[in-house]
């Protein structure tokens, strides 16, 4: 596999690098044997001309180079059925949801430890809990597969899907 940094003429070879092959896995969920092009975002080290990937963070097909969250945006987390949105940033957390208001919450501080990230955040009569789990996420709606796994809770609704950093 080669792997080609957008906005970048540079190429390295990929080895996946991962305990369970969750790298090669999760690019074979996207399409990569069929030929499909892929925007890939990986965790890993580049190294005498390889990329050693050890996870993904997001993974779809016909993709095009993303920008970074940079100081506005540092995880998102999206669902289906029914469709949700999440995005926690520096400032606000905001949670769109179909068919209701928007929650917009003060941030707060992401915990990381030991492929768990949990925050959670409550003003006024708002509470919003969120889990994510490292692990492959796929989104067959978005022909996408992401590298966690997401768990919100916003005032007792119970809300699944993937997560990305950002």
């Amino acid at each position: 596999l080669v792997f080609s940094p957008c906005r970048d003429r540079s190429y390295a070879l990929l080895e996946d690098v991962s305990a369970d092959g969750s790298v090669a896995k999760g690019l074979a969920m996207v399409g990569l044997e069929s030929g499909k092009k892929l925007y890939v975002e990986l965790i890993g080290i580049a190294e005498g001309g390889k990329l050693k990937a050890s996870a993904i963070n997001l993974a779809h097909t016909e993709g095009r180079c993303q920008l970074p969250g940079g100081n506005e945006e540092s995880w998102r987390a999206a669902g289906n059925e029914p469709g949700w949105l999440l995005a926690i940033g520096t400032e606000h957390v905001v949670l769109k949801r179909q068919g209701k208001p928007d929650v917009l919450l003060p941030a707060g501080q992401v915990k990381a430890e030991a492929g768990v990230a949990h925050y959670e955040v409550s003003q006024g009569n708002q509470k919003l809990t969120v889990r994510f789990e490292q692990g492959l996420c796929r989104d067959t709606m978005a022909d996408s597969v992401f590298g966690w796994r997401a768990t919100v809770t916003s005032n007792g609704q119970l809300l699944k899907g993937c997560a990305w950093q950002r």
